[in-house]
């Protein structure tokens, strides 16, 4: 029995210490002391009720207190109640803090309101302030052009930019650069003479696309185009030549091709042609014996008138063949002509 009351003591006292450490540990949650401290000594003034309520609206104190003990320290006035709506907003606090920090050092121009808007607009604005302190190279693709000579040239060239603070919200970016200059150079090789001309001054190309203002409207400020290389390439105003001269010889084969086969319809035609004729004239030879017979039953040809018309058609085949014997040759073949 006494073994049983020690140990429902023992446990009571054991769940009695554990809901004591809940009870502190949620304290101490709700209730960042330490933040309290840091921010304190830091020369931010803030209560443990405003850390308090940052944890009912689901703000982290951490976040908060340092970005406004960070700002503090860099001599920027930038309020509790600011970075909290920026928080709750969807933005990055310790990046907008980090980017005014470095924007101010770097005697640029930004505020906090135009920091949180690049930062909501998904752009990083810490980024952005380093590159406008430290320009960027960008390296375009190679661009192939070519001259009006017919040659192909294919350039690369570094493009040097820095992040313009005023437009990068709403501004273009990095492939808009890329595809000006590309146009940019593609319109430069084009209407040069000569590829010799190009290759000779790369330098004409950069300033002619630096000349046409291609950053207006991104979020970058173009400093310096710089032609890092120019290859030659074909020779494409041959190509097209060739081509050129292969379908013109196609085009004429296929003229060609069609004017004999017209030509060979014809000629079969003529010899239908003269088949039906030769038909025409052997019907015309086929009716002269009818026509004999008629004379005689008729009385219109007599014996004797048939036997001279014998005669006569035998003397003309004797001349004939008398007057084809003239034309032999030498291997004794006879041609009629």
């Amino acid at each position: 029995m006494n073994t049983l009351l020690l140990l429902s003591e023992s446990t009571f006292y054991l769940i009695l210490a554990a809901g004591g450490f809940v009870l502190i540990s949620l304290l101490f949650y709700m209730v960042p002391l330490g933040l309290w401290f840091s921010a304190q000594f830091s020369g931010v003034r803030i209560s443990l009720l405003q850390l308090i309520a940052m944890r009912i609206r689901k703000v982290p104190p951490a976040i908060i207190v340092n970005a406004m003990i960070n700002s503090t320290k860099a001599g920027l006035k930038i309020t509790r109640d600011e970075l909290e709506a920026h928080f709750l907003a969807g933005g990055h606090v310790q990046k907008v803090i980090s980017a005014l920090i470095s924007a101010d050092k770097a005697n640029i121009p930004l505020d906090f309101k135009a920091a949180t808007a690049i930062d909501l607009a998904g752009r990083d604005v810490f980024q952005a302030v380093q590159m406008s302190v430290q320009p960027r190279v960008i390296d375009t693709p190679p661009v192939a052009a070519v001259a009006k000579d017919g040659i192909q040239l294919v350039a690369k060239a570094r493009v040097t930019v820095r992040a313009n603070i005023k437009q990068l919200v709403g501004g273009a970016g990095e492939e808009t650069i890329l595809a000006r200059v590309g146009e940019g150079i593609v319109t430069s090789i084009g209407s040069a003479v000569s590829h010799k001309q190009v290759l000779e001054n790369p330098d004409s190309i950069s300033k002619l696309v630096l000349g046409k203002g291609l950053d207006s409207g991104t979020a970058f400020e173009i400093l310096s185009i710089d032609i890092a290389d120019v290859d030659v390439g074909k020779n494409i105003g041959a190509e097209l030549q060739m081509a050129q001269a292969n379908a013109d010889k196609n085009i004429a084969q296929a003229k060609a091709e069609e004017r004999r086969s017209l030509a060979i319809a014809l000629e079969q035609e003529n010899k239908a042609k003269a088949q039906e004729s030769r038909a025409k004239v052997i019907e015309a030879e086929a009716q002269i014996p009818m026509a004999i017979a008629e004379a005689f039953r008729s009385g219109q040809l007599g014996i004797m008138d048939y036997y001279k018309m014998q005669n006569v058609q035998a003397d003309t085949d004797m001349r004939n063949k008398i007057a084809g014997s003239g034309n032999q040759k030498p291997n004794g073949n006879t041609t009629k002509e």
